[in-house]
């Protein structure tokens, strides 16, 4: 298996008609050039915040405590990558952070689609649709599913 590299960066993302305060801290994953990002759900004021580092800047426990969380998340995401490649899932930075949210994506066939369709138009005959439409989506259904 080929191990992907991906980035973290923590950063601050201040608003458009930002002026003064905290601004809220994000934190981007990059796969190949292609980035999720998550707010962190902390803040943190601008002339405290290490952009290098991706940390803030001081000794008070109040960032003493900020950084650690900014820590625990960084090590959560690198587990819900270790956890991906594990399962040897194709890598991506949605799928880390889906990941480390515990989204999981359902997938379906497409033969799961066009039946799933089929049920749903079944309940609009005579309503929306007229029965021939239902019946060139049956036959639709048919086709596929003989050529699959």
């Amino acid at each position: 298996m080929m191990k992907t590299n991906f980035s973290l960066l923590f950063y601050l993302k201040k608003q458009k008609n930002y002026i003064s305060g905290t601004a809220p801290i994000y934190i981007r994953i990059t796969v190949k050039g292609k980035r999720a990002e998550m707010t962190t759900g902390r803040e943190c004021e601008p002339a405290r915040w290490n952009a290098k580092a991706g940390k803030a800047i001081g000794t008070k426990e109040k960032v003493k405590l900020l950084n650690t969380y900014l820590d625990q998340l960084q090590t959560s995401v690198y587990q819900a990558y270790h956890s991906l490649d594990q399962a040897g899932e194709i890598i991506t930075s949605e799928a880390i952070k889906n990941s480390y949210l515990w989204k999981t994506v359902v997938s379906h066939t497409l033969l799961e689609a066009i039946t799933n369709h089929n049920q749903k138009m079944r309940a609009l005959v005579g309503k929306e649709y007229v029965q021939g439409t239902l019946n060139r989506y049956l036959v639709l259904e048919r086709h596929i599913s003989a050529f699959i």
